[in-house]
């Protein structure tokens, strides 16, 4: 059997119980196991049905597909010399690895937020963008469900990333396992960050899962994917967003956590 085609199907295999893995964990334990007594956690009270996360795996499964398809160009065809992936560890140090990650996801939630913006273009929304959006109340399934052509757009990511800065093949193996824990953290549909988040440094930049699910449920604003920084830089962010994430925790916690 050809080479190519062989570490495809080996990728492909390891994506795909990587996202019945990272996404069925926590689907299991919020959704399944513990669903009332993690009943304030929830976001939207009501509840998604068997028929859309069926729908959310199988369009997860195509965008798997994409993804390794464009994993393998990169790493196994001749395209790979106009990138800047090395091969030896020892070519940068050790140290560099983690801080590639870091550099991938800072140039990936700029890449998401602009193409996400653009998505959202009237035109382009009813071609492609709708899928993802018929999750109206997202779940851990959700993460990956994305029309084909988003799914190509979504995964050209890598394709910059990797011409934009030297990454070694565990950068990239490292920046889509955290990138898909975030992602899977921002479509969960419960919020768990803890009390003290509210009132320190993270919660100006970083996004939660109510910032997140706030998009699904009014289909405006809130368009980046890690941090808030450019949906306040461009005044995108929703206006509601910090009254829906006091609300949430105030619920969790018995009293406002806002002054």
């Amino acid at each position: 059997m050809d080479p190519i085609v062989t570490a495809a199907g080996k990728i492909f295999v390891f994506s795909a119980l990587r996202y019945f893995a990272l996404a069925g964990i926590p689907f299991v334990l919020f959704y399944l196991l513990m669903p009332t007594k993690l009943n304030r956690f929830k976001i939207q009270q009501k509840l998604a049905s068997k028929k859309d996360f069926l729908r959310e795996i199988w369009y997860s499964m195509q965008s798997t597909l994409v993804f390794t398809i464009i994993t393998i160009v990169l790493l196994f065809t001749p395209l790979r010399q106009y990138t800047m992936i090395y091969s030896q560890l020892s070519d940068f140090p050790l140290w560099y690895i983690g801080v590639s990650v870091v550099l991938s996801l800072i140039v990936h939630d700029t890449y998401f937020y602009w193409m996400h913006r653009i998505m959202h273009h009237k035109k382009l929304f009813k071609l492609t963008h709708v899928v993802h959006h018929e999750s109206t109340n997202p779940s851990p399934w959700t993460s990956y469900s994305f029309h084909f052509a988003e799914a190509i757009i979504e995964g050209g990511v890598l394709v910059v990333i990797a011409c934009l800065m030297p990454l070694h093949p565990l950068s990239i193996l490292l920046f889509t396992i955290s990138g898909f824990v975030i992602n899977v953290y921002g479509h969960l549909g419960y919020e768990i960050m803890p009390r003290w988040f509210r009132h320190s440094w993270a919660f100006e930049v970083f996004n939660t899962s109510v910032h997140h699910n706030l998009h699904h449920k009014k289909f405006r604003g809130n368009y980046g994917l890690y941090f808030r920084v450019w949906d306040r830089t461009m005044g995108t962010e929703h206006p509601d967003y910090v009254k829906e994430f006091d609300r949430l925790q105030a619920a969790r916690f018995g009293e406002p956590v806002s002054a």
